[in-house]
């Protein structure tokens, strides 16, 4: 389960580096109450255990702070999951632009930012102190007869970031497109190293 931790981990830092600066007013998040023992992360992917495979739309709701500043942030998403090693979440701007595109597989974790016309490849094994530190919390809600979650919410409290995933029209062990986890990177885009863009942004 600790490749899964860190590529959520990973992916919910990285999300908000790519938001633009104008936000949208939105409703809080309410904050998590302080997790158990139990690592939330594996609480979650168990929650994924009772299907092969699943697709669907998203609301994704983003609250986090920049200098100073509380910042709201509206998008729309499409997620993709198959077992036991592959996750894709597509970001879109509520007026159909292209944000991100964040694919985890076999060990190595891939993001396309269209609007910057750059990609960043990394092991998700180079980035194991950034994760330790991260101090996320995580919960999720089940619609009645559901066989996954419908809603996730995560916290990273040092980072002052909280997300919330509303998973609608969830298409479960469904065949996927062949191409759902393979990664091409357009024309004009530079690839980079993941590790350049941590190292070169902060979240603060």
């Amino acid at each position: 389960m600790l490749w899964r931790f860190r590529f959520f981990t990973l992916g919910l830092l990285l999300l908000v580096l790519f938001l633009p600066g104008c936000a949208k007013k939105v409703v809080r998040i309410p904050p998590i109450e302080a997790p158990s023992a139990e690592n939330p992360m594996v609480k979650l992917f168990d929650a994924f255990s009772a299907v092969e495979s699943f697709q669907a739309n998203a609301s994704i709701r983003v609250e986090t702070v920049r200098k100073g500043q509380e910042m709201n942030f509206l998008l729309n998403g499409v997620v993709l999951y198959e077992k036991p090693d592959k996750l894709r979440i597509f970001g879109y701007h509520p007026l159909g632009m292209g944000l991100f595109d964040a694919l985890y597989r076999n060990g190595e974790f891939f993001l396309l930012s269209p609007l910057q016309k750059k990609a960043y490849i990394g092991e998700i094994s180079e980035f194991e102190d950034l994760i330790e530190k991260a101090g996320i919390r995580i919960s999720t809600e089940k619609a009645e007869g559901s066989e996954i979650p419908n809603r996730i919410r995560i916290e990273a409290v040092e980072k002052q970031i909280r997300v919330e995933l509303r998973l609608k029209e969830i298409s479960v062990n469904s065949s996927l497109p062949e191409d759902s986890f393979e990664w091409t990177v357009p024309e004009g885009v530079e690839i980079e190293s993941l590790a350049k863009l941590l190292k070169g942004k902060s979240l603060k």
